[in-house]
C-alpha cells in the first residue's frame, strides 16, 4: 500500500477529523456506560441476595431462640430438673424440635466449664454466660463436636432461682442454608460473619474486604450477613450514555457544518451579526465598586469545622479536640499529657470505643487506671465518652492493668480499658483497650482515630449508667485459691512507685511468700527510679536490698503491673526469655505438644528448649496485643516477651499479667529442692545484652527500619523480618526493630561466647551507621 502524499494529507478536511474523533469518543463513553450498566446489574443481584438471605437467617435464628424460650418456661421442665430427672427434661427440650443434635445441662456457676475453658469451648462458655447475664435465650455460632454449630442457651428458673442452664446444639446449616441457595451472581460475594470470623462464605472471596457496607445484622447476636460486588469504573451510567450522545451530535454537526454555511449564503444572509461588545472583567467591576469582594476569613480560622458532638441529656457539651494521629500506636493509644493527649481527646476516644461496642451489641465495660497524676482526669473523661455512647461503665478505680483485664472476666463485662502510661515517663498516659475479649491493635486502633476524625460517633439518647467496684480482693482470692507455694521463699518486691505496689505484696503473701516491700507506695512522680524492669539500671536498688536482707529472690514490676523482672541474690538479672524456658517446661508437663509463643527479641536457645520439652515453639512480633491475637489463633497455652510480658492460658485467662507470672514463678521454685539461683543455672545460657535503645525523633524509628531493611546485608545469616530485622548465625544473632511505644530503635544481641557477640555487634554497627551516620550507638 502506498503511503499518503502531502497533497492527499492536505485534502483531509478538519471537519472530517473532528467527526472521526467525536465518534471514537462516543464509542468509548458508550462502552463505559455498558460496563456500568453490567456492574449495576451484578450489584442489584448481590444486594437482593444479601437482603433475602439475611432476612431468612434472622427468621431462622429468631425461630430457634423463640423455640427454646417457650420450652424453658414450661412448668414440667422445672419439675423434672428439681427431681433431677434429666431424661424427662431433655425430652421436653428436644421433643418435636427438628434438627436438635444434643442437649446439655450446666450448673449456674459454670464451674466445670471454667476448670478447663479450652477443652470445654470458649464459644460454648460465652453463649452460656450471655444467657445467664441476660436471663434469656441467646444464640451464637460456636465450635462444638469438632465443627461449627448453631448453639442456643437459656437459664431455667423456678421461683426466681436458676435451676440449670440448658444448651442446645443445632446444625449450622439452619443458618447457612439461605446463603447457600441464594441467587448470587458468579462474580459476587456473600457471607455470614460473627465478629471478625467468616462463619460461611461463597463467591469471589477477594471481595471480602469490601463486604461490610449494607450488612444485615442478626439482632441479639454479633452475626451479620454481608455481601460485595465488583466495583465499577467509578463513573455514572447515565452520564456515560449522555456523553456518548453528545459526542455523536458533535460529530454530526462537524459533517453538516459546510452545508449549513452554504445554505445561509444562498439565502442572501449577507449582514453579519454584530460582535458582542467586550464587557468589563470581574476585576474591573470590583475596582469600580459594582462588585464587592467576599470578606476575608479571620486569621487562624479553619475553612470548615466538624460539627460539634450532639448533646446528651444530663451531660455537658464538650468542644472537639485536635487529634494527633501519632498517639494511635500499634497496640494501644499513648501520648504526652498536655501535648498530644488531653481530656477532650480522652473523651472522644471513650465515645469511639463506645460506638464500636454499640455496633457489636456490647453493653458493659470495666475501666481501671494506674497511679499517674493525670490518670484520674483521663479516666473521668474516658468514662464520660463511654457513657455518651450509652455504655454501662464499671469503674474499679486505681488498679494494675492485669487486674482490669481480670475484672472484665470476673464481672462478665467482656470489655475493658486500662488508663495507663505503662513504663513510659510520668508525663505520658494512654489506653489499653479490650472489646468483647479482643485486645485492639493495628487497624482496630487506627479505626478509632478514623471514626473520631470523620465524626462517626454514636450518641445515645440517654447516658449509660456508671458504678464503682473494688475488685482487688477478688483478684487475690482467685489466684491464692489456685496457687499455694510448698515452702517459704523470701522475696523483695520492687514496684518502682507504680500501681502494682497497691496489690503485689498482699498477693504474694497470700500464696505463702515472705515479702519485703520496696518502693511500693504509689507515686505518679516515680521519685526513686523509673518503673521499667527491662533496664538493668532500674534493678540496682532491688539487688542491693535482696543482698542486704538475705532474700532468695528479687521481683520487679513495671508502672502498670503487666511486666515482671527478676534478680537473684548474686545480683544476676534473669532475662525474661530464660524465665519463659522455666514456665514452658512446667506448662508442657501437663500439656504435651502445646504451642509456646515468644517474640523476636528472645534468645535462640528458647526454641530448642521448648522442643526438648515436647512443645511447639513459635516466634512472633513484639507487642502485648499482637501476642494475644496470635495466642487465640494458635490456641497456645503460654507466651512471653523479652520485655517481661507473660501470658498464661493454662489455669489463667491468656492476658499478660506480671503479678500472676510472679506467683507461678514462686510456685515452680518452691517445688524444687535447689535454691532459685541453682534452678536458673540449669537453664541454657550464652552471653547477651539487655534491650539497647537508640533515641530518635518521633516517627523516625519507622522510616529508619524501612531504610535498614532495604539496604542492610548480613553475609551467612538467616534473616527474619516479621518485626524489624533479625539476623541469625549458627553462633548467635542480632536484632534491630522500631519501638511502638516510644521513639526509639530497640536492639539486642545474643551469642554463644564473647567473641561471637563482639563480631555480631560490629556487623550491626557497620550496617546501622551506613544508613544513618549520626546515630549514637549504645554498644
Amino acid at each position: 500500500m502506498k503511503s499518503l502524499g502531502k497533497n492527499q494529507l492536505q485534502s483531509i478536511k478538519p471537519t472530517w477529523l473532528l467527526a472521526g474523533l467525536a465518534v471514537l469518543a462516543a464509542l468509548w463513553f458508550a462502552w463505559n456506560g455498558w460496563q456500568e450498566l453490567s456492574s449495576a446489574h451484578v450489584q442489584s443481584r448481590v444486594d437482593a441476595a444479601r437482603a433475602a438471605s439475611g432476612a431468612e437467617v434472622v427468621n431462622r435464628l429468631q425461630a430457634a431462640v423463640a423455640e427454646l424460650e417457650g420450652r424453658r418456661g414450661r412448668l414440667a421442665l422445672a419439675t423434672a430438673l428439681q427431681r433431677e430427672d434429666l431424661s424427662s427434661a431433655e425430652n421436653i427440650i428436644k421433643g418435636g424440635w427438628d434438627g436438635v443434635e444434643a442437649v446439655e445441662w450446666h450448673d449456674p456457676g459454670l464451674a466445670t466449664a471454667y476448670e478447663d475453658p479450652r477443652a470445654f469451648g470458649y464459644g460454648k462458655l460465652g453463649v452460656l454466660e450471655l444467657s445467664i447475664q441476660d436471663n434469656a435465650s441467646r444464640a451464637a455460632v460456636v465450635m462444638d463436636g469438632g465443627a461449627a454449630r448453631l448453639a442456643v442457651a437459656a437459664p431455667v428458673l423456678s421461683d426466681g432461682r436458676v435451676l440449670s442452664v440448658v444448651y442446645v446444639r443445632l446444625p449450622l446449616e439452619q443458618l447457612t442454608g439461605p446463603l447457600s441457595s441464594a441467587d448470587l451472581s458468579s462474580n459476587g460475594y456473600l457471607a455470614l460473619r460473627q465478629g471478625r470470623h467468616n462463619v460461611f462464605e461463597r463467591g469471589d472471596t477477594s471481595l471480602a474486604g469490601t463486604a461490610e457496607f449494607g450488612a444485615v445484622p442478626v439482632p441479639g447476636t454479633r452475626m451479620r450477613v454481608v455481601s460485595a460486588a465488583p466495583a465499577g469504573n467509578g463513573g455514572s451510567m447515565l452520564t456515560s450514555f449522555l456523553l456518548a450522545g453528545l459526542c455523536l451530535a458533535v460529530g454530526a454537526g462537524a459533517l453538516l457544518q459546510p452545508h449549513l454555511k452554504f445554505a445561509r449564503r444562498k439565502a442572501g444572509d449577507e449582514d453579519e451579526a454584530p460582535a458582542v461588545a467586550d464587557g468589563p472583567t470581574l476585576a474591573e467591576l470590583q475596582a469600580s465598586g459594582q462588585l464587592k469582594a467576599p470578606p476575608p476569613e479571620e486569621e487562624g480560622k479553619p475553612a470548615m469545622q466538624k460539627p460539634p458532638m450532639p448533646p446528651v441529656p444530663g451531660m455537658p457539651e464538650v468542644p472537639r479536640a485536635v487529634l494527633d494521629r501519632s498517639i494511635f500506636r500499634a497496640y494501644d493509644i499513648r501520648g504526652v499529657v498536655g501535648k498530644t493527649l488531653d481530656e477532650e481527646t480522652a473523651r472522644l476516644i471513650g465515645q469511639a470505643i463506645g460506638s464500636v461496642m454499640h455496633e457489636q451489641d456490647a453493653r458493659s465495660i470495666v475501666v481501671g487506671r494506674d497511679g499517674r497524676l493525670s490518670s484520674p482526669r483521663m479516666a473521668a473523661a474516658l468514662i464520660d465518652g463511654l457513657r455518651r455512647a450509652g455504655r454501662e461503665v464499671i469503674d474499679i478505680g486505681e488498679a494494675p492493668t492485669p487486674v482490669t483485664y481480670f475484672a472484665a472476666y470476673h464481672l462478665r463485662a467482656g470489655s475493658c480499658v486500662s488508663v495507663t502510661g505503662s513504663h513510659n515517663p510520668p508525663d505520658y498516659n494512654g489506653f489499653k483497650i479490650v472489646i468483647e475479649g479482643e485486645t485492639l491493635a493495628g487497624d482496630a486502633i487506627q479505626n478509632l482515630y478514623e471514626r473520631i476524625a470523620e465524626n462517626q460517633l454514636h450518641t445515645a439518647s440517654e447516658p449509660g449508667l456508671a458504678s464503682k467496684r473494688d475488685i482487688a480482693a477478688d483478684y487475690i482470692n482467685r489466684i491464692a485459691g489456685d496457687i499455694q507455694i510448698e515452702r517459704k521463699i523470701k522475696v523483695v518486691v520492687d514496684c518502682g512507685s507504680g500501681i502494682a505496689g497497691a496489690i503485689a505484696p498482699q498477693l504474694l503473701e497470700a500464696i505463702g511468700a515472705e515479702v519485703e516491700p520496696l518502693f511500693c507506695e504509689v507515686d505518679g512522680n516515680f521519685p526513686h527510679h523509673h518503673p521499667d524492669p527491662s533496664d538493668p539500671a532500674n534493678l540496682q536498688d532491688l539487688v542491693n536490698v535482696v543482698q542486704r536482707v538475705d532474700a532468695d529472690l528479687g521481683l520487679a514490676f513495671d508502672g502498670d503491673g503487666d511486666r515482671l523482672g527478676v534478680v537473684t541474690r548474686s545480683g544476676e538479672m534473669i532475662y525474661p526469655d530464660r524465665l519463659l524456658m522455666l514456665f514452658a517446661a512446667d506448662v508442657l508437663e501437663r500439656n504435651p505438644g502445646a504451642c509456646v509463643i515468644y517474640d523476636v527479641k528472645c534468645t535462640g536457645h528458647l526454641a530448642m528448649h521448648i522442643l526438648r520439652h515436647g512443645g511447639s515453639p513459635l516466634m512472633w512480633k513484639t507487642g502485648h496485643s499482637l501476642i494475644k491475637s496470635k495466642m487465640r489463633e494458635t490456641e497456645a497455652e503460654l507466651a512471653g516477651e523479652m520485655s517481661g510480658h507473660f501470658f498464661f492460658r493454662e489455669r489463667w485467662y491468656g492476658f499478660d499479667d506480671g503479678l500472676y507470672a510472679a506467683a507461678r514463678l514462686l510456685e515452680i521454685l518452691s517445688s524444687r529442692g535447689e535454691t532459685p539461683q541453682e534452678v536458673f543455672d540449669t537453664l541454657p545460657k550464652g552471653v547477651s545484652t539487655p534491650e539497647l535503645k537508640i533515641h530518635v525523633e518521633e516517627g523516625r524509628q519507622y522510616t529508619f527500619i524501612e531504610e535498614f531493611l532495604a539496604r542492610a546485608k548480613f553475609e551467612g545469616a538467616r534473616i527474619a523480618t516479621i518485626d524489624g530485622l533479625r539476623a541469625d548465625w549458627p553462633d548467635g544473632w542480632g536484632l534491630v526493630r522500631a519501638s511502638n511505644t516510644t521513639p526509639v530503635l530497640v536492639l539486642r544481641f545474643d551469642a554463644k561466647d564473647e567473641d561471637a557477640l563482639r563480631r555480631i555487634k560490629e556487623a550491626f554497627r557497620e550496617q546501622l551507621l551506613a544508613v544513618d551516620g549520626s546515630l549514637h550507638l549504645p554498644f
